[in-house]
């Protein structure tokens, strides 16, 4: 039976399970960097999937443990932007490890003279070979090009990247650490719980997801990262237009748009009183809005509860998930074929994966 994204979105629990039991060892090349060095800003290079990963990471890296974050697109900085001099760390962030821009951003690094350390599920791969480190994803090649797993994956290493750092400078103590880390597991052994509640909940409402002739998810701090992965996969799978935003962001312009046709997420760790608002007001506007949160007390029927209490840092690792579902499901419920191929000759004419 061929692989399809479903089989990766069931597969993560497991898979990140094994990454937190795994991370010493696949994160090794980092952690010898680290020895005698201060760590005060870290540089990713990412785009896509990985961009958006970058994003739900960074609020632990910088309100967390204060490791300042600065995410390039790589073909923007390889041509138009200049290196910080205080950027202590470079991660090139690429599942594939063929992106092209992200290489030529390495190298662009690396003649500055500054190392660069390779994030990705491919420790073969071109960036791989270029790179003066390779971090290991440890969930190996996805073989979907909707990646799912593969982005959860990319989010909790860059968590632990981060806790990586933060140990190391005494930012957080060893019982601290290891109490994190404990976190990050129960998150894994709680993912089959999520994928149930929100395979039910999109069960329920199949007639909404079918009306709507846009799809646009909201979110806030860390949350957007979810909104930005959510747009990438809706884009990729249902085919329709689909936007991602920050929460103030929205309000600033883009809320004029709606009509009656669109439908909203609203995403949230908890109760979030100006998000609310916001979604009550725009109700009356759209065909329908949603509300992706883990609370677990709201008896809403468009409110999908998950029900699992953490830190908001870490929120992103369990509300991608009915993004992920969503995006597969509604793409079957229009009848899109995901198995047939399409613009096979796209990379090789634009030359964007080497």
């Amino acid at each position: 039976m061929s692989e399809t994204m479903l089989t990766y979105i069931y597969d993560e629990p497991d898979a990140l399970a094994n990454i937190v039991r795994e991370y010493t060892d696949t994160l090794l090349p980092l952690t010898r960097h680290l020895h005698g060095r201060q760590i005060n800003k870290v540089m990713m290079l990412a785009t896509g999937s990985s961009y958006n990963a970058a994003l739900c990471a960074r609020c632990y890296f910088e309100h967390t443990f204060g490791i300042l974050v600065e995410i390039k697109e790589p073909y923007h900085f390889t041509h138009y932007e200049r290196i910080d001099p205080s950027t202590s760390l470079v991660l090139a962030i690429s599942q594939s490890g063929k992106s092209a821009s992200t290489l030529a951003a390495m190298q662009k690094v690396q003649a500055s003279g500054i190392p660069v350390f390779c994030l990705t599920s491919d420790p073969t791969s071109p960036a791989a070979q270029a790179a003066d480190g390779v971090l290991d994803l440890n969930t190996g090649i996805e073989r979907v090009g909707f990646v799912t797993r593969g982005f959860s994956a990319t989010v909790l290493n860059l968590l632990l990247i981060a806790l990586l750092i933060a140990g190391h400078q005494g930012t957080i103590g060893v019982t601290e650490a290891q109490a994190e880390r404990r976190m990050l597991q129960d998150l894994a052994q709680a993912l089959p719980g999520v994928i149930e509640k929100s395979e039910a909940f999109i069960r329920r409402h199949r007639s909404a997801w079918q009306a709507a002739s846009r799809y646009v998810a909201i979110g806030y701090g860390a949350l957007v990262g979810v909104a930005r992965e959510a747009e990438t996969k809706f884009t990729e799978t249902v085919r329709l237009p689909a936007s991602g935003f920050e929460l103030e962001a929205y309000m600033h312009g883009p809320y004029l748009e709606a009509n009656p046709s669109h439908l909203l997420f609203f995403i949230e760790d908890q109760k979030n009183s100006r998000l609310r608002a916001l979604r009550d007001y725009m109700h009356p506007h759209v065909s329908q809005v949603f509300t992706i949160t883990l609370d677990d007390d709201d008896a809403s029927d468009t409110v999908l509860s998950l029900g699992v209490p953490v830190s908001h840092p870490l929120s992103p690792l369990l509300l991608i998930v009915p993004f992920q579902l969503l995006s597969f499901h509604i793409a079957a419920l229009r009848g899109v074929d995901l198995s047939l191929r399409i613009f096979d000759d796209f990379d090789r004419v634009l030359k964007s994966k080497i």
